[in-house]
């Protein structure tokens, strides 16, 4: 994939959230109306006690989620773990895997989120800005917002309200399991983002993309680590 550099990532906490004021206005939502063929899931890991992050991605056909190809790399983080910045110490490490791809994916599934951020810009959607791709961010608890109570039932779901404005669901993937906070990153709508989190979730709780993005990364992890 080619990816342009919009902005430098060895940034103090004052430029990083400047950066993202800066980059939200280029955040565009709107339904998908192509085709979806590959699909890509990412996720970061980190070595116990050292500033390693292992990046993943795999990209997987759809809607059979079939892996096709899949890549891995590791660097030393140089930007601190802060609430709402988390996209400044992990994209670095996966722009370099999405770059490895062979196949250009129609979509990609992020750990983290999309809008439902206190500036609009979570990674999902800061990754969106710089690769020109939809995005979706899936993250396991809440960043910011309310919502009502979600229903038991598998398929069920509340929207997310942050600031009298609608920035995602609150969806349950499994009957009686804790649902997942699905956000829109980049050139999708938040009932996309519903209805493609289900699609891909089969018997897990997260989307296989990112399930099988965070099997990779933790592997590696654990086997050079």
């Amino acid at each position: 994939m080619d990816i342009p550099n919009l902005h430098p990532w060895n940034v103090t906490y004052e430029e990083a959230v400047r950066i993202q004021e800066r980059l939200k206005d280029k955040v565009f939502l709107r339904k998908i109306n192509k085709e979806i063929k590959y699909i890509v899931g990412l996720d970061a890991s980190y070595a116990k006690g050292s500033r390693t992050v292992w990046a993943g991605a795999v990209l997987l056909d759809f809607p059979s989620l079939e892996k096709r190809e899949e890549q891995w790399s590791h660097r030393e983080v140089s930007f601190p773990y802060i609430p709402g910045l988390l996209s400044f110490r992990e994209i670095p490490a996966l722009l370099e895997v999405l770059r490895r791809m062979s196949f250009e994916p129609g979509l990609i599934f992020c750990d983290g989120q999309g809008i439902a951020h206190p500036r609009g810009m979570g990674l999902a959607a800061h990754l969106g800005v710089l690769v020109g791709k939809p995005t979706i961010g899936c993250a396991k608890s809440k960043l910011v917002g309310e919502f009502d109570p979600v229903d038991e039932v598998k398929g069920a779901y509340t929207y997310l309200r942050y600031r009298d404005r609608v920035v995602g669901a609150v969806v349950r993937t499994r009957s009686k399991v804790r649902p997942v906070f699905v956000s829109p990153g980049y050139h999708v709508s938040i009932d996309d983002c519903v209805r493609l989190v289900l699609e891909t979730c089969t018997k897990y709780r997260i989307p296989e993309p990112t399930r099988q993005a965070n099997i990779l990364v933790n592997s590696v992890r654990r086997r050079y680590s």
